[in-house]
């Protein structure tokens, strides 16, 4: 089955596609059939927003579309950044690195034992026959002081997890995706596949 990742992000293609391989899906870039929209995220939930995307990639290619919702969310900043991870601080001038050291700045009075945070990922699928599957997934731990670690995107250098004693940024590829947001939220999206008859059972 073909379908269309409602992002222009490389990093979540191949990230989703490692994990999505065993689903019989071939994954493509909007962008590789020639799509290039910005679908506003005016949700407020992560759920909202993955619905939003993949909708309208839905709609402008007559595909099925899969987007990701995701972000980190922070227990002492009442769950910021949250939906607004990709857009913290409203600076466009702000890249990756720059909302890292933002959030790092934010959270400098936050003492040690108190810096927990959520990184949470919602995956949507959108078809043209109107079926719609869902799924949300978790991982929890907290906030470094300082980046660490070379791998993921985004965030990463600074998500501590403790099962593993390293943050993110300095698990392998393949490490991460067992336990990841993204890789959480696709297991049980795999599932609702399954059900949904998308996938072998």
């Amino acid at each position: 089955m073909k379908v269309v990742l409602a992002s222009k992000n490389r990093h979540k293609l191949v990230e989703i596609s490692k994990i999505t391989e065993k689903f019989d899906m071939e994954l493509v870039l909007q962008s590789e059939l020639g799509v290039d929209i910005d679908v506003e995220e005016t949700g407020t939930t992560f759920e909202e927003n993955s619905f939003l995307k993949a909708e309208a990639v839905m709609k402008a290619t007559g595909l099925p579309a899969l987007a990701d919702d995701s972000g980190i969310a922070v227990d002492a900043l009442n769950g910021e950044p949250g939906v607004y991870s990709a857009r913290y601080g409203f600076d466009e001038s702000l890249d990756d690195w720059g909302r890292l050291e933002l959030l790092l700045k934010n959270t400098e009075h936050v003492p040690d034992g108190a810096r927990q945070a959520q990184f949470v990922c919602v995956i949507t699928m959108v078809t043209p026959d109107g079926q719609t599957i869902q799924a949300r997934g978790e991982i929890h731990g907290e906030l470094t002081r300082e980046p660490r670690g070379e791998n993921g995107f985004g965030y990463d250098p600074i998500f501590y997890y403790p099962p593993l004693g390293m943050t993110t940024a300095e698990l392998s590829p393949e490490v991460k995706n067992s336990v990841s947001h993204r890789g959480n939220a696709l297991k049980i999206f795999y599932e609702k596949l399954k059900e949904a008859g998308y996938a072998d059972k």
